[in-house]
């Protein structure tokens, strides 16, 4: 799987600490944003995001592009709603060769990689025979596993991903998924860090765990 940012919100903490200042001010935003320091700008965001008041955080949003990416996944993905997707559908799109992704479990036996292996491409063999017997491919699509990657563009505000990564990169959430995320928040690093530095599990900053089950991380709720 790979990840990249793709577009951004230009100087996105700035922004965010600019649309901030505002609320309390006299002054418009062109002139907060020439008087702002790198360090005011950076403390301003380190106390919006501790003290909770993320609203300002969706003034910055973050385009990725995501390849190689599970179908088994992509549906986990979809169902954050404050978000944008674009992805390669299966109804236009012919595929030629089986990209798939194999899960760890499976692939540290080889025994059972190779007979994964073997069902996939089984699959993939019947998808292309139904394509050259006239079968459309939105429907020859349908003996194909969630296994088969897919590629897609996803839009995210701050706010949004903040949210996204305190559950997907719990330790109980799915190895795939939270890969995507860990990816997701070194890009973020890269041109937002302390954006990026905010991108956390949520028991970090609740200091609990408010699952069912704790991964060991923070102690259960009732245990605190």
């Amino acid at each position: 799987m790979r990840v990249s940012l793709i577009r951004y919100t230009p100087e996105p903490e700035l922004t965010i600490a600019a649309a901030a200042r505002l609320c309390y001010s006299q002054i418009g935003v062109t002139e907060i944003l020439d008087r702002l320091s790198e360090a005011q700008m950076r403390r301003l965001l380190q106390q919006l995001i501790s003290s909770g008041h993320h609203s300002v955080l969706e003034h910055a949003s973050f385009t990725f592009g995501v390849d190689g990416l599970s179908r088994a996944s992509s549906h986990q993905l979809v169902r954050h709603r404050l978000a944008s997707f674009s992805q390669q559908s299966q109804r236009y799109v012919s595929l030629d060769s089986p990209e798939y992704v194999t899960p760890p479990s499976i692939a540290e036996d080889p025994d059972l990689k190779r007979e994964f292996e073997l069902s996939v491409e089984s699959a993939f063999a019947q998808y292309r025979r139904l394509i050259q017997m006239g079968v459309p491919k939105e429907d020859a699509r349908y003996v194909l596993p969630n296994a088969i990657t897919t590629r897609l563009v996803m839009t995210m505000n701050a706010r949004e991903l903040m949210h996204v990564c305190s559950v997907r990169l719990c330790l109980r959430a799915q190895w795939e998924i939270r890969g995507l995320f860990e990816q997701i928040r070194e890009e973020v690093r890269k041109v937002a860090p302390v954006i990026g530095d905010a991108l956390q599990i949520k028991c970090i900053t609740s200091g609990f765990c408010d699952e069912r089950e704790s991964c060991g991380i923070r102690p259960l709720r009732e245990t605190t």
